[in-house]
Parts: C-alpha cells; sequence; structure tokens
C-alpha cells in the first residue's frame, strides 16, 4: 500500500510523533520525529502502521505560569530544521553566523552560475562564509556535490568544519587514503562520482594522472582554498608544482556552468599579473577589465569581497545609513597586536662555534665556485642551512652538520636550487608547508677533501652539542624569561621555530617530567608540548586538546605549546592561546603574520595579542633581517590595517645578500652591509616594489569591502533571520529560565554567566555530556555560557546553534508536549496568568506554520518544507475576536502576574477558551496565506538575479495550522469570581 502523506504533514508511527520530509516516496516515507534533530531521521516501509496526527488540545488542568509561552516558543523555534525567511539552510546549521559573513552569501544568491573571490582579512570567518554558500546551494538544489580544494595539513580540519556546523559530510580524498577508496569503487566508476562531497588535497590531484579523471567527474560546485598559492605570475618562473596546480584551476574553470569559489586573505602576493590571472579563474574577462573605470570596477565588486577588520568590527550600525543601532553587531576581535623585538647575546662559546661554522662555510662556498655553477649551488644552499641551524638551536645545528644536503644529490645548478630552496627559505606561498620543518643537511659528499670536511663537520657537531641549556644557549636563556613574565600576566603563548629538533629541544628544557621529578625552568603548573611535522595533521590536534586539558581549569595553571611552522597556516588555536614568540626569525615576514594569525582572530578572548620577536645581535643575521624585512610588514600593516605579501624573490635577493656578506666578511664588519652596493640595490628594490604592492591591495580593499551589497540589504535579511529564529537576548532569556526551573545552579548576572547542571534531570545530563563532555556534567563543573558565538571545548554560546542549546530545547520542548514527564517541565501549552499589563481579556496563541516549497534550479524542482512560530493575540471571546498587531502579541511574554490565578478557575476559564478556539480557523488560515506570500517575497528578493528561481518558484501554507500553545490573560478585577478565593 502506497503513502499518501505530503511533505510536512504530522504521522504516528512507532509510538511516536513524526514530520513527513520532501525526501519521502509513495512507497518510503522518511521522517524527522517532532521536537527532533536531523541526526533522528528514520525511514518508514509501507508495511509498518501509519497514521495521521494532530495536536490534541492542550490539557486545561496542566497550567503553567508567566514563563511557559516564552519557553514553549524558544524551545520550538530552536528545533526548526528549515525554517521560514530567505536562506533555506541557515535554521539546520549549527553555526550563527555573523551578519557581516551574510554579505558573501547574498551576492552568490545573486548569481546564476556562482562565481566569487572571497579575500577577507586573516580571522574574519572564510571558512564560515565558504560553508555558508555551500550548505545554502546544496540545500536549494543549486548544486548536487561539492568539492574542497586544500592543503593536505588542512583537509581533516575542513572536513570537520563542514561536519559540525553546516552538516555536510566529505571524503577525503588525500595520497593516504585514494587507496581504500578506489577498492570501493565499482568498474568504471569514478572515486567524484561515488561520493558527492570531496576534501582533496590540491597538491596530489594537480598531477596529471589525478587531475584528468578529477575534472571529468568534478562537482558542480567547487571551493578554493589558500587560491593564491593556486595561480603563476607571468613574469616569474614559477615552479613546476605551482603551474600543475594553476594548470588544474583552469580546467575546472572552463566549465562556465560550474560555481567556483575562490578563498584566499592575500589575493595580492605582490604581482600584479599574479593577480590577474587570479581574477581570471572568477571570469575569463576579469583577466583583462579596466580596473580604474568605474564599469570595470562595478562588474568585478559584484564577485570580489576584500574586507578589513575594521570594515566588520562595527556593523549595521547609523554610520552604515541605517536609521538606528537596533540591528548593530560588534564583532570582539583582539584590538591590536603588541609587538615587543627582544634581542640576545651568543655566549662566548657559541659565538667561537659560529665563528668557526662561517669560516668553514666561506671556505667551501669559495672552492665550489672554482669547480663549477652545479658545485657553487650545492655549496650555498649547504651553507644557508649551516648558518640557519645554527643560529635556531644547539640541537639543530648539530643534526644538520650530520646530515647530508638535500641538494647534494643534484645533477645540475637548477636542480640544486629545486632541492636546497623549499628547505631553506620561507616562501610566502611554498608548495606545501608537510616537511618544511625538518633541518636541513649541510654535507655534501664532493671534493677530494672529503674525509677531512666530514672530520672537521662532527668536530663542529660535537661542539654544538655541548652548548645546550640556558647557561650556554643565551637565546634559550632569553626565552626562559621572556615566557615567565608572558605566564605571570596570565597570558598562554605559543612558541615559534623553525625547525623540528629545535621545537623538541625547548619542550626537553622547559617541561616538566614527573617520572624523573625533574621541574622545569616555567613552574610546577605549566604544561608544555611540542608539536612539530612529524606528527599527522589531526594528531596535532589531538595534541593541543590534550594540552589544554591536562593544564584543566585551574586559574593559575598555564599552557604553552612549542610549534614549528606546521601550524602556521589553517589550524585556530584562539581559544587556547593569547600571545606568540617568534623564536626563529621566518625569512618572509608573511610567515610572522601567518603565526601571529593563529591567535590573533575572531574568538579571542584577550583584547590585546602580544609578540615578541627574539632575535640576535651579534649573529650576523636577525638584526638585518628583523630590520629590512619584519618592522618594513609591520610598518606596512599598521597603515594599511591588512598584511601585505613581499614578492618571494624580492625578499630571497635581500637574505642572500645578508648570507653572502657574512660568508665575505664575517660577523664583525656587519655595519658595513648597509652601504654595501648589492645591499643597497636588494633593499631598494624590495622597497619599491613592496610598496607598489601595498597601494595596489589598499586600492583594491577601498573598491572592493562589499560595494555590490548594502548594508540597509543586510539589515533587512537580518531582521528577517531574528523574527523567524530568534535573537540573543531571546536565547539568553530562555537558557537562564529553563535551567533555573530544571534545577540547575546559576551564577552571573550579566550576559554571560556559568550553570551546574548536577541537579537537572538525568535525561538532560545525558544529552548535554555528549555537547560538552561526560566529565564536565559528572563532575557538576560550571558550563560558561558565552555571548560570543565562538567558544571552545566545555563552553557554550548562547545563539540557537549551539549543541547545548539545542539539547535543553529538545528536553523542554518534549516536556511540554507530554503531560506525563516525569520532574520540572518549565514550559507549558497553556496557562492563565492574572495581570496589569491587559485591561480586558487577552488570549495569546502559539502557531506553527508549515510551508511547501517549490524551487526551480537548473538540477530539477526541489520540494522543501519550512515551518515559522508565530505569536498571535486577540481580545475578547475567539467568535468576535479583536486581534492585536503583532508587536502587541510579542510584549505579553513579557507580561508579569500580579497576583495568583484560582487553579479551579484557570482550568475552567481555558476549557471555555479551548471549546471555542475553531472559531479562529479561518483566521489562521489567512495569515498563513500571508505568511506564505511574504516568504515567496523574501525568496524573490535576494535571488533577483536568478530568473530560474524566481520565475518557477511557489510557496503554500500547510492547513491546518497548529495550535501549540493557548495562553489566556486576564486582568487583575475580573480574574475571580466573587466567592472564589484567590
Amino acid at each position: 500500500m502506497a503513502f499518501t502523506f505530503s511533505a510536512g504533514s504530522l504521522v504516528k508511527a512507532r509510538g511516536r510523533e513524526w514530520v513527513v520530509l520532501p525526501e519521502s516516496e509513495p512507497d518510503l516515507l522518511v521522517l524527522r520525529p517532532l521536537g527532533g534533530s536531523d541526526d533522528d531521521i528514520a525511514a518508514v516501509l509501507p508495511f509498518e502502521p501509519v497514521e495521521e496526527a494532530r495536536f490534541a488540545p492542550p490539557e486545561p488542568s496542566d497550567l503553567g505560569d508567566q514563563r511557559a509561552a516564552g519557553l514553549l516558543r524558544t524551545a520550538l523555534r530552536v528545533g526548526f530544521r528549515s525554517g521560514a525567511g530567505p536562506f533555506r539552510s541557515l535554521a539546520g546549521i549549527a553555526v550563527e553566523p555573523r551578519a557581516y559573513q551574510l554579505v558573501p552569501l547574498l551576492m552568490a544568491l545573486r548569481q546564476k552560475t556562482v562565481r566569487m573571490l572571497v579575500s577577507d582579512d586573516v580571522g574574519i570567518g572564510k571558512t564560515i562564509e565558504a560553508g555558508l554558500i555551500a550548505s545554502e546551494m546544496l540545500a536549494q538544489g543549486e548544486a548536487t556535490g561539492l568539492a574542497v580544494l586544500c592543503s593536505p595539513a588542512l583537509a581533516e580540519q575542513w572536513q570537520q568544519e563542514l561536519r559540525s556546523k553546516f552538516g555536510i559530510d566529505a571524503e577525503l580524498v588525500l595520497s593516504s587514503t585514494v587507496s581504500r577508496l578506489e577498492r570501493g569503487l565499482d568498474l568504471g566508476q569514478s572515486l567524484f562520482d561515488k561520493y558527492p562531497n570531496v576534501i582533496v588535497s590540491t597538491d596530489f590531484i594537480k598531477s596529471p594522472r589525478h587531475r584528468d579523471d578529477f575534472v571529468r567527474h568534478c562537482p558542480d560546485l567547487v571551493i578554493v582554498d589558500e587560491a593564491h598559492t593556486c595561480v603563476t605570475a607571468d613574469d616569474t618562473s614559477a615552479s613546476a608544482q605551482s603551474q600543475l596546480r594553476y594548470e588544474l584551476l583552469r580546467r575546472v574553470a572552463e566549465d562556465a556552468e560550474r560555481h567556483l569559489l575562490l578563498v584566499t586573505a592575500t589575493p595580492h602576493s605582490g604581482k600584479e599579473s599574479a593577480f590577474r590571472n587570479l581574477l581570471g579563474l572568477v571570469k575569463p574577462e576579469f583577466a583583462h577589465v579596466n580596473l580604474e573605470s568605474e564599469t570595470g570596477r562595478k562588474l568585478l565588486a559584484q564577485h570580489f569581497v576584500a574586507r578589513k577588520r575594521a570594515d566588520v568590527r562595527q556593523y549595521l550600525t547609523k554610520e552604515d545609513g541605517l536609521a538606528d543601532d537596533s540591528l548593530a553587531e560588534r564583532t570582539a576581535f583582539p584590538s591590536d597586536r603588541f609587538f615587543k623585538d627582544e634581542t640576545y647575546k651568543l655566549s662566548p662559546e657559541y659565538r667561537a662555534l659560529l665563528d668557526d661554522a662561517i669560516e668553514y662555510a666561506s671556505e667551501r662556498v669559495e672552492e665550489a665556485d672554482s669547480r663549477g655553477r652545479r658545485e657553487a649551488r650545492i655549496a650555498w644552499w649547504s651553507a644557508i642551512a649551516l648558518l640557519r641551524s645554527l643560529v635556531s638551536s644547539p640541537a639543530a645545528a648539530a643534526q644538520t652538520l650530520t646530515t647530508r644536503s638535500a641538494a647534494a644529490i643534484a645533477a645540475s645548478a637548477e636542480e640544486a636550487d629545486k632541492l636546497g630552496a623549499p628547505l631553506n627559505s620561507d616562501a610566502a606561498d611554498s608548495d606545501a608547508l608537510e616537511g618544511m620543518d625538518v633541518a636541513p643537511g649541510a654535507e655534501t659528499d664532493q671534493g677530494p677533501d672529503e674525509g677531512p670536511v666530514k672530520s672537521r663537520l662532527t668536530e663542529l657537531a660535537e661542539l654544538a652539542a655541548q652548548l645546550k641549556g640556558p647557561e650556554k644557549d643565551l637565546k634559550l636563556k632569553a626565552l626562559i624569561r621572556h615566557l615567565k613574565a608572558l605566564l605571570a600576566d596570565g597570558y598562554n603563548p605559543i612558541v615559534f621555530c623553525r625547525y623540528i629538533p629545535t621545537a623538541k629541544y625547548l619542550a626537553e628544557q622547559l617541561e616538566n617530567d614527573p617520572d624523573s621529578k625533574k621541574r622545569g625552568p616555567l613552574g610546577a603548573k605549566t604544561v608544555v608540548r611540542a608539536v612539530t611535522g612529524e606528527l599527522s595533521p589531526q594528531q596535532r590536534i589531538e595534541r593541543i586538546e590534550a594540552l589544554a586539558a591536562e593544564a584543566g581549569e585551574d586559574a593559575a595553571a598555564r599552557r604553552v605549546l612549542i610549534a614549528t611552522d606546521c601550524l602556521s597556516e589553517g589550524v585556530n588555536l584562539q581559544h587556547h592561546f593569547d600571545a606568540v614568540v617568534h623564536y626563529d626569525l621566518a625569512w618572509n615576514p608573511t610567515r610572522h603574520d601567518q603565526r601571529e594569525g593563529r591567535v590573533d582572530r575572531y574568538g579571542q578572548r584577550r583584547d590585546e595579542v602580544r609578540v615578541i620577536t627574539l632575535y640576535g645581535d651579534d649573529n650576523g643575521i636577525d638584526g638585518k633581517v628583523l630590520e629590512v624585512l619584519i618592522k618594513k610588514h609591520r610598518q606596512i600593516k599598521k597603515d594599511l590595517g591588512i598584511s601585505v605579501s613581499v614578492p618571494d624573490e624580492l625578499s630571497t635577493g635581500v637574505t642572500d645578500a645578508i648570507v653572502e656578506w657574512l660568508l665575505m666578511r664575517g660577523r664583525e664588519d656587519q655595519e658595513a652591509l648597509f652601504s654595501a652596493d648589492a645591499f643597497k640595490v636588494s633593499k631598494e628594490k624590495l622597497e619599491s616594489d613592496w610598496n607598489s604592492a601595498a597601494e595596489r591591495e589598499r586600492t583594491s580593499r577601498s573598491r572592493f569591502a562589499q560595494r555590490s551589497i548594502h548594508p540597509q540589504e543586510v539589515a533587512r535579511e537580518v531582521a528577517s533571520i531574528r523574527e523567524a529564529l530568534g535573537g540573543a537576548g531571546e536565547i539568553r532569556t530562555f537558557v537562564r529560565e529553563s535551567l533555573g526551573a530544571l534545577g540547575a545552579v546559576l551564577r552571573g548576572d550579566g550576559e554571560e554567566f556559568t550553570a551546574q547542571v548536577g541537579g537537572t534531570p538525568a535525561g538532560l545530563r545525558d544529552a548535554l555530556a555528549s555537547t560538552v563532555g561526560a566529565e564536565l556534567v559528572e563532575k557538576d563543573r560550571a558550563i560558561p555560557f558565552r555571548s560570543d558565538p565562538a567558544v571552545a571545548r566545555g563552553e557554550a554560546a548562547l545563539v540557537r546553534t549551539d549543541p547545548v542549546i539545542g539539547a535543553l530545547a529538545s528536553h523542554v520542548l518534549n516536556a511540554a508536549l507530554d503531560t506525563q514527564a516525569e520532574g520540572a517541565r518549565p514550559a507549558r501549552r497553556c496557562g492563565v496568568i492574572t495581570t496589569d499589563a491587559v485591561s480586558t481579556r487577552t488570549t495569546l496563541l502559539l502557531v506553527r506554520y508549515r510551508f511547501h516549497l517549490t524551487l526551480p534550479s537548473r538540477n530539477g524542482e526541489r520540494q522543501l518544507v519550512a515551518e515559522d512560530a508565530r505569536l498571535l493575540a486577540f481580545e475578547g471571546a475567539p467568535r468576535n475576536a479583536g486581534w492585536l498587531p503583532p508587536e502587541r502579541a510579542v510584549d505579553l511574554l513579557d507580561a508579569a502576574a500580579s497576583e495568583n490565578t484560582d487553579p479551579h478557575f484557570g482550568e475552567r476559564t481555558m476549557t471555555r477558551i479551548l471549546d471555542q478556539l475553531p472559531d479562529v480557523g479561518d483566521y489562521l488560515e489567512t495569515y498563513g496565506d500571508e505568511l506564505a506570500a511574504e516568504l515567496h517575497a523574501a525568496h524573490r528578493r535576494v535571488r533577483t538575479a536568478s530568473g530560474e528561481i524566481v520565475r518557477g518558484l511557489s510557496v503554500t501554507a500547510q492547513k491546518p495550522a497548529d495550535i501549540l500553545g493557548t495562553y489566556v490573560y486576564l486582568p487583575a478585577a475580573a480574574s475571580v469570581p466573587a466567592g472564589v478565593s484567590a
């Protein structure tokens, strides 16, 4: 027997009530339990008994107090998975987007084929913006599949973000997973046909062997992370890897029907041609459009958004052209970074070792120059490796001195550069950070005197090993001093190193060892851990979480993370750390900005992030790198409010000049470097090109901040979302009142507070344990409730999408619907309240509406169901109802009881009202039709440029609407009849 229930219908099966979903077929019902989440969706076959269900009217005897209506309304709205309003996905995702994050979404919805370049500044939330677009397009049916192209180090983070925040399950396609995935394919089947949503390593898929299959079967929506690394400039000899990436994206972008979303915080690499090639991926004509003309700027502005923090720190205010600040949103980015450059001097022993190493390297370079260009380049990279490792730490130096140079196997000078450069430079757009933190080698295995050379390297390595510890390694001693000061001020710092041996060495020197009872120099309650490229991306996250857990909630406990640059991109660490120490200077300042961006981003609690840069005063390298590169980069960022990359070849030119001078003249003659002709040419060329890049970036940001979407348009949609799904104030009141009624212990009277839930019902405790952690609930520790949506593990955000809020709302709603439920029931479906807020009997109805939406797209029609909860109020009897404006109905939620209402009188009053409610049915249906028309108009409004969806869109209200709650408000004089005691 075929099912005949329409989408949105309420049915009863398996002993509970369900909502029929649009995915249902005549021989298969797809159901979501009433008040449940998408995780509880079930399928029912025809042989199972299913019957139509209607909400039973409220029990007149089950009366709630003055809070009952508001709590039930909020619990119902939190549970919506497809709310009313113009966006189909917002109610079902587990993230509360900031208003400014809706701008790229609104821009995308106005395009028939989405082509976007999202270049918001570091820490603003580009991943959220990309996820919003993806989830909305998948929900509408405009896209049937998703591919995210990213670095392999960030793949698991992307997978987690899409799954936990947007409910999108995506398979990882990496070199380590592809064999397992391919084993499950049918004959002739493509990996990308079987798995509609994938996270793909760009470096894996770019090879011609894999690229062709991906391009043929590529999903119709592609997101490219760090897109600037996938383009090349016309006037440089780009690496083969960069060229392969660019060819991959060019092939993907060739399909004019494919949605393409490019994401990068640094669209300008310092070269105009690279930026133009990036624009050409969005649309081919953008590669040549005249951006100096008004027409060209307007054309690009529809596809390009690039905002600084200052643009969005305060948004939807009167300064943005709005009438008032009622929708104003203030985002708590750290106000500034506090920079402090701290120097150290080499100990006599360390200075002697460095001088010996410089002398050795100088001899090797000079000797190799006479033997050919290949030998010269091998010697050059070995010299740089030796000097950088020595400046880093004794541990890195010892390993470099006993390791063969990667360039030593090169057959040509060009190959030597290709092998040596990645391990010795800090290019901002290097192919991958994976494997780049190993200590490079200095052995070259060339020349007739190789035996004595090896002996000398071994001797230097033994001397380096003897310098470990703060007595002879004064750089380590300086670090300990600065870390103590940071910890004393309550900071939890990350110490960034260049090489794995350095990170492990610092951890050994700083950590406490309970087994040997060794106490580290930072105190017994300071937990120190190291994270390097030796760990997989997932293991890195696990170690960081373990570090945070070990430090615990003790106010005196502190965390120190030692890390290499494997953590300088993509990983968000703002919840656990709030200071950065650059132990090793990067030779490209963009790397410093990337390191600092791990903690200086949205969600950071500190208003001021501290940054300490350690540099050697007398090692011949650090001071010059700091002066010429790092400080210049900071000044540009301070002036513009954004980071501007220095062109890699110019940065390398300066550092090469520094090293060459050091090898020729030694450490003692460094002041003369700045007057040397070769250095002045490199420095002047760097400053000229860098200033030009900064000016282009400034102009670009001012032109394309968000010109195609006006704040008034965003404000209208934000108001629509809040009306349908609720705002922050409503959620805060709901949580406080619900938890208080359920037996939780609340502390804090402001916007933020804590709650101990040990005394709440067992069902709620179980649900909360899976969201904040079982230990927190079992040990009855306080759960912090934060106003900021960016929260750490064990905390809850006061937004409807937070899992803790969802669990609480589900418990409150289910208890309200089940009159036999045990324990406290904060929300009830009816109530009679005596109050001074009304002068005549007023009835408040909580009505749930469902709407059937037909959304045509190029992939066919998509049937959806939207839900809405409305408060409707009338004065007098239902037959002659005088309907109040919507705002008056909402005001009744705040009406306070002026006196007690006799329960028997209240039950009789409620019985009479419920018996007469059929008289308001026609009004409820008419109101539902009006809401359907508003929803139809909202969908048309945000899709003005998409003719298909505007022409074919239809919205109808399902009838009858469900009356979930009925609440009668009586004026004090009419509440109790004569002879009945209050």
